[in-house]
């Protein structure tokens, strides 16, 4: 039996769920987000909360029960709260900066990377070695995260490199003489 699954989603005042068909809406104060809801999985709106519930004793779907609560969870904290990601940028001369729809980032090349800000992220430059990436989908905010520190992932000498704030970075010792 999943532990996570068991416990219902609050809908906090304010947030309306409404399931239409195979589809899940939520609507906030920050917009709205939707899933396809999957067969081997039974939601209920009752009391302010969300069930969910396996619809059949499956495999399957005791697999995917606690998985689609958590996805219902992000729903429902990103129109609420949103979700955000900050990358650090360690190095001489590494440097990011946010223009309108776009993110310049010298990262050591012989060129500037030019990254474009996918619709509903909103990405900000406090400093020049700071991104902050936010959003109300989790997944895409992530994969924001993810696909600008591709571009320079940390390495385990100097630590230069782009990295997730309160990453570790295992450090190696250099060449001995």
């Amino acid at each position: 039996m999943s532990r996570i699954g068991k416990v219902p989603v609050t809908v906090p005042a304010g947030v309306t769920a409404t399931i239409e068909g195979a589809i899940l809406s939520v609507k906030g104060p920050k917009g709205t987000l939707s899933m396809p809801m999957l067969d081997d999985i039974s939601y209920g709106i009752e009391d302010g909360r969300i069930v969910v519930k396996p619809a059949n004793e499956t495999k399957r779907a005791r697999s995917f029960w606690g998985m689609h609560r958590t996805l219902v969870q992000n729903l429902v904290t990103g129109v609420t709260d949103g979700f955000s990601k900050v990358l650090e940028i360690t190095g001489v001369g590494y440097r990011a900066n946010a223009q309108g729809k776009k993110l310049k980032l010298q990262l050591g090349y012989s060129h500037d990377v030019d990254i474009d800000v996918p619709e509903g992220i909103e990405i900000k430059t406090p400093d020049n070695t700071t991104v902050e990436i936010s959003g109300i989908d989790k997944q895409k905010v992530g994969q924001v995260a993810a696909e600008i520190r591709r571009w320079r992932k940390p390495e385990p000498y100097k630590g230069k490199g782009i990295k997730y704030r309160g990453e570790f970075i295992f450090r190696k010792e250099g060449k001995k003489k």
